[in-house]
């Protein structure tokens, strides 16, 4: 009987170990199509990244009056093929996540990350987002999706530029003698 709960626990522990990994792949690649985001994007993939039902909402006064929410996987698609254009809405776009937590539990999981966005629009015009991510996922059809994704500005304001000619400040180096 003591192997069998053993094996038992092992089992669970895996599992939730698998969904995890599992929860973050989603978000890496949910990131990764978000920073490519233009005419060539995948928008079946990355809205499949979504539960059928799934929810997307911009929190709190600026993101919610700036991204509004969506319901639906086909509504969520909706609203990203808005940054499908040519030339494309990002020149530039990098996510960075941190701070992650991610907790699985017998009906669903949840994590939260902050967000750091680097952005440069078409426009030319860069901007400096933080974020911080509240997701729920559900498993459905085997698959671990988001099925309900807020995002809520910590801060924001437009920069002048990301990338310049100027040198790297490093300490010199000894010459060779």
């Amino acid at each position: 009987m003591l192997n069998e709960a053993l094996i038992a626990n092992l089992e669970a522990r895996l599992k939730r170990f698998e969904a995890e990994h599992a929860i973050r792949a989603c978000m890496n690649r949910y990131m990764v199509l978000c920073d490519a985001l233009d005419a060539s994007t995948q928008l079946t993939e990355l809205a499949g990244l979504f539960t059928i039902d799934a929810v997307w909402e911009g929190k709190g006064a600026k993101y919610a009056n700036s991204f509004g929410g969506y319901r639906g996987r086909e509504e969520i698609g909706a609203m990203f093929s808005t940054y499908m254009q040519t030339p494309a809405h990002f020149a530039l776009n990098v996510h960075f996540l941190t701070s992650e937590l991610i907790e699985v539990g017998t009906d669903g999981a949840s994590g939260s990350w902050v967000m750091l966005q680097t952005s440069t629009f078409a426009s030319g015009a860069s901007h400096l987002n933080a974020a911080r991510l509240t997701v729920r996922f559900a498993e459905e059809n085997g698959q671990w999706r988001m099925a309900h994704f807020q995002t809520e500005n910590l801060f924001s304001r437009p920069v002048d530029a990301w990338n310049s000619e100027a040198a790297l400040p490093v300490p010199s180096r000894p010459s060779a003698e």
